[in-house]
């Protein structure tokens, strides 16, 4: 039975990749923002391999990421089984382990756009701002931040419209299982699978164009705006 315009179920996948998309997100953030601090105001050798080994998730396929975090987190994994027996924390099979791996995938994109903004930006400030007596975190916080606001948020929306269309990682890493695993995406491949199921996939495609057109737009404007 429908109710509105998705069935339960849909809802569910929908909702879930809400969740999925900003956990992913936030859990990402300060790593990103670290590593774009990293690699844009500092040189050290080894530091375009650094740069390359960030990208990466861009240029592997999605499927073999999630074949990586399943040899490492899942439940016979050195780190997945220590967490387990530590801490009782498991990421295979279930939403979280769908977080970590959109936050892998979508990464990249944060520490891009964040690079970008602070390379943007006049490091001769926070010097100037230096030889005046300002600290280190006095300087990241009310120079080098504000400055990297921009890049900080077109790349954190840009990362949630991405992850909300993540497929092979996830299905890799955590399978596809209705409730605690099937994002949008997942649910359309179900779809596809069972006789009669392609008005699911065609309803379930729209939302996901409607999201990633709202999202996209709205880091643009936020990012024009911030500029400005």
């Amino acid at each position: 039975m429908m109710t509105g315009f998705l069935s339960p179920a849909e809802t569910t996948a929908l909702i879930l990749s809400l969740q999925v998309s900003a956990v992913a997100v936030a859990a990402a953030l300060p790593f990103a923002v670290l590593m774009a601090l990293l690699v844009a105001r500092h040189r050290f050798p080894g530091a375009g391999v650094v740069d390359a080994v960030v990208h990466l998730p861009l240029v592997l396929p999605p499927v073999a990421v999630g074949y990586l975090l399943l040899v490492v987190f899942g439940g016979r994994g050195p780190v997945g089984a220590w967490l387990w027996e530590m801490f009782g924390i498991r990421f295979v099979f279930s939403w979280t382990g769908a977080a970590l791996a959109s936050a892998l995938i979508t990464f990249p994109l944060q520490v891009r756009a964040i690079r970008l903004a602070l390379e943007a930006t006049d490091a001769g400030l926070g010097e100037a701002a230096r030889t005046l007596g300002a600290g280190w975190w006095d300087r990241l916080c009310t120079i080098t931040l504000p400055l990297a606001l921009p890049g900080i948020v077109s790349g954190a929306i840009t990362a949630f419209a991405a992850s909300l269309g993540e497929f092979g990682a996830i299905i890799t890493f955590v399978s596809n299982i209705p409730g605690e695993t099937q994002t949008l995406p997942l649910a359309i491949y179900a779809a596809l699978q069972a006789p009669g199921g392609e008005v699911v996939a065609a309803r379930l495609c729209i939302v996901s164009i409607v999201l990633a057109l709202v999202f996209v737009t709205a880091g643009n404007l936020v990012a024009r705006r911030l500029w400005r």
